[in-house]
């Protein structure tokens, strides 16, 4: 059985071989060199082929579309070729090559895929040096027909084009490798850029050959996921010569110009068709600008467009997908020095067809940086390839046969080879992923700048990272539902076309309005107010707590110094309840944050009114009882005296608030309220509805501190011992201060931050009364404990007594008998009470 496989193998590989052989006399135009090792290469120098049939029904077959890009491709090859001889990177052994026109057609080059097998087969003589490896062909079509055959020898083909997914079937295609990533990537690059962009409405040109097909299924799968569609795909036949081109032309053309709403097409036809396109197109009256998407089969074609007749702006825009860019410097002074010494290639018929018209610079225009990295490496991994083989071989002699062929093969999967200082090496697939350069065609004043790198594509991470973006173009089958609307389906039509319906009052649609995507459904509207995990609420909290924990502080230290002058000069019962008032209005300041609901908005200011009545009730009667312990006036003294009931004062004070708050919430008692923000949520606030009623409650806490401060102010220079008037003058202007500053700032706040100003407010005035009223006392209770003595605060009323402009003279003119004895009475009346 096994003889039998043999044999069959043989005869299919003689048959075919004879076949390719011996269909046509002509010879075929081919450049060469002499090397130790030839390396075949296979470049569509011709673009299509023209057949005409003569009388007697034969063929004539002729190359045409000569390509100076795809020309220059070649000598990429070449010029790489050369470096490694000139720097003799493989000792004593030199490269030659071979290269053929594939004229970009598949019938062609399997004719001519026989010249790079003849040194294989025949181990005789008619070739001294064998084809080691391919490099090409550039079209996936061309590189699937071409692998199969070269396969029968072994030979390996490296292509630096043809980006199918197909070839990466190591059962089905395996002596084929390549230096550029295969089009299921490219096709998910073109997917990010769409989605990024928020191009979800697009047409795709492509074309009945194996890369358009591919690469076709494999956007529409990627592009899926991402809710993008598709207006419109038209399928152009990949031979340039085929008899319904023009017909195709003329139908995608209308396509369209006709789909006015598709600002974005993507494309994956060859440069020819574009430019029949686009000659089609700009002769259109409507106009043609739109968003072009390149893959790299044309994105650095800039040849396509006649920039004497029109520039890029009458097109639109052109973005690129391309491989990742090489060196062009090395290759640029090799073009000069071609341009300087023509007869240097005297075996490259090729060069004979430019006729010395094209300059050095003209070629220069010509160089695809991606091609230069991809041919380049190619040329490296074979090199490299050669050397691992070489190590221990005599290579000069002997290299042909299949044996050979078959070792270059599984050396050049196992390579690991380097270019520009990176390190480089196939996957078991035969493929090398390098990344994508994302490129922006620009306008110069005499040509088209098609090497603009705005952005890069990462195979290994599947990231797009952009350099820089241009422009903003909405590309929509419909507009984006507004806020309050929900798309819903349109019958039979595709997903990215609806109707926006509207929402309930209730709901919202759930379009994020920095995307282009919106709602299918209406959900609830997102509710807003000031969250209790919210940085600035946070902050607030946390003063209140440290408030509190200091009243309380305050509060055990006067309790532990009960009997000392300082707390008894204080009115210690009335400070204790000032304390009190102190803490609860910390409190309510809890009451401004998280959810509102009905209770806590009605309860927050009521609880903080009537703490803060307290508050000021019980300074005012501290401002009472020092400015009567230093009137000397008999009359006055009695009758301050009579009306200094601190405790009815209090009470009387309390209850005016407790009237204006009690018809607040029998009238109009605050409750929740809720808004649409202009971020489409819903805000849940606390609405004090009498707004009279608010301001009553504020402007009768302002009166009693009003009265506070007039009546501190004239202690204001009494004894040092005594000088709770001066930080009261002080308490009640920081509170004048802060609550002035409230108006307007609590007018003009519109969101959820409404209620943080007025906590901020209560906190200022709580820790203005608490650092006025407490801390200095503290001080003295706690660090000058020598101070806190009747001696002390006697040698205090004797120093004031002393410097009184009306000294004893002046009060006994007045009637006032004994001043000295007076002031040490006010001594015994401040100490005792």
């Amino acid at each position: 059985l096994a003889s039998i496989e043999l044999f069959l193998s043989l005869l299919g590989k003689y048959l075919a071989l004879s076949f390719l052989s011996h269909h046509g006399t002509k010879s075929f135009e081919q450049a060469t060199a002499e090397g130790d090792i030839i390396i075949g290469g296979l470049f569509p120098i011709h673009e299509s082929v023209n057949v005409t049939v003569n009388y007697d029904g034969s063929e004539n077959q002729i190359c045409d579309r000569f390509s100076t890009a795809n020309l220059v491709q070649s000598l990429i090859m070449v010029q790489a070729l050369e470096e490694i001889n000139q720097k003799q990177e493989l000792g004593n052994l030199t490269l030659g090559y071979l290269i053929l026109d594939s004229c970009g057609d598949v019938t062609t080059a399997l004719r001519k895929i026989p010249s790079f097998m003849k040194g294989n087969c025949n181990t005789s003589a008619q070739q001294s040096s064998p084809v080691l490896a391919v490099i090409g062909g550039y079209y996936s079509e061309i590189a699937i027909a071409v692998t199969r055959l070269l396969n029968l020898e072994y030979i390996p083909e490296i292509s630096y084009g043809a980006t199918s997914g197909l070839l990466s079937d190591k059962t089905r295609f395996p002596s084929f490798m390549r230096t550029v990533p295969q089009d299921d990537h490219q096709a998910r690059a073109i997917s990010e850029i769409l989605d990024n962009n928020g191009w979800t409405w697009v047409g795709v040109l492509t074309t009945d050959g194996e890369y358009g097909r591919y690469i076709t299924e494999r956007l529409w799968y990627y592009t899926n996921q991402k809710g993008i569609c598709f207006a419109f795909t038209s399928v152009l036949p990949d031979d340039l010569n085929d008899y319904s081109l023009g017909k195709s032309i003329e139908s995608t053309v209308k396509t369209i110009i006709d789909n006015e709403n598709v600002s974005v097409i993507v494309s994956f036809a060859k440069p020819d068709h574009m430019m029949y396109i686009f000659q089609k197109l700009l002769n259109n009256p409507q106009g043609t600008r739109r968003v072009w998407l390149a893959s790299d089969i044309w994105s650095q074609s800039p040849e396509i467009l006649n920039t004497k007749k029109h520039t890029l702006s009458d097109i639109g825009t052109i973005i690129g997908v391309t491989f990742k860019s090489g060196n062009t410097t090395k290759f640029e002074r090799y073009l000069d020095d071609l341009n300087e010494n023509p007869n240097h290639h005297k075996n490259n018929p090729f060069l004979s067809t430019l006729h010395g018209l094209t300059s050095s610079e003209e070629l220069k225009t010509m160089i695809y940086p991606s091609a230069v990295f991809s041919i380049e490496l190619a040329v490296k991994a074979i090199a490299q390839a050669v050397e691992d083989l070489c190590t221990d071989r005599d290579c000069k002699t002997k290299l042909a046969g299949q044996s050979w062929t078959e070792r270059q093969h599984r050396a050049l999967r196992k390579a690991k080879f380097h270019m520009d200082g990176k390190n480089y090496s196939f996957d078991p697939h035969g493929d090398l992923n390098a990344e994508y350069d994302i490129i922006l065609w620009n306008q110069t004043s005499e040509s088209l700048d098609v090497h603009d790198i705005v952005a890069h594509y990462s195979i290994l991470q599947s990231s797009l990272t952009f350099i820089s973006q241009e422009g903003n173009v909405t590309s929509k089958c419909t507009d984006s539902c507004q806020p309050g609307y929900s798309k819903t389906s349109v019958s039979g039509q595709p997903h990215c076309c609806y109707q926006c319906e509207p929402c309930f009052k209730e709901f919202e649609s759930n379009l994020n309005i920095l995307m282009i995507l919106c709602s299918s459904k209406c959900l609830p509207r997102k509710i807003d107010f000031l969250k209790w995990g919210d940085v600035y609420l946070i902050v607030l909290l946390s003063f209140t707590s440290l408030g509190a924990v200091l009243t309380i502080v305050v509060g055990i230290i006067f309790l532990a110094h009960w009997n000392t002058p300082v707390v008894r000069s204080s009115v210690g019962p009335i400070s204790i309840i000032l304390l009190l008032s102190l803490m609860i209005t910390f409190t309510s300041v809890i009451l401004f944050g998280g959810p509102p609901n009905s209770y806590q908005c009605q309860a927050r200011q009521v609880v903080f009114g009537l703490s803060f009545t307290l508050c000021v009730s019980c300074i005012m009667v501290k401002s009472f009882k020092i400015v009567l312990a230093f009137e000397f006036d008999p009359d006055t003294q009695n009758v301050l005296k009579k009306l200094y009931k601190p405790y009815l004062i209090i009470a009387v004070c309390m209850a005016g608030q407790v009237v204006i708050v009690t018809t607040w919430l029998v009238l109009s008692p605050p409750s929740t309220d809720s808004e649409i923000t202009q971020d489409n949520m819903k805000l849940i606030f606390c609405n004090e509805k009498l707004i009279p009623a608010f301001g009553a409650m504020l402007a009768y806490i302002g009166l009693l501190a009003l009265i506070c401060f007039g009546v501190a102010y004239k202690g204001r220079k009494l004894p040092d011992s005594y000088n709770d008037a001066k930080f009261i003058t002080f308490a009640m202007l920081i509170y004048f201060i802060s609550w002035i500053m409230f108006g307007p700032v609590y007018v003009n706040v519109t969101d959820k931050y409404i209620p943080a100003v007025e906590m901020v407010v209560i906190l200022i005035s709580a820790y203005g009364i608490l650092f006025c009223q407490f801390f200095t006392k503290c001080y003295i209770i706690l660090c000058k404990k020598e101070a806190n003595t009747e001696k002390s605060f006697r040698r205090d009323i004797r120093n004031y007594s002393r410097d009184r402009k009306g000294s004893e003279d002046e009060l006994s003119s007045k009637g006032i008998e004994n001043p000295t004895f007076q002031l040490v009475c006010v001594l015994k009346y401040v100490i005792s009470n």
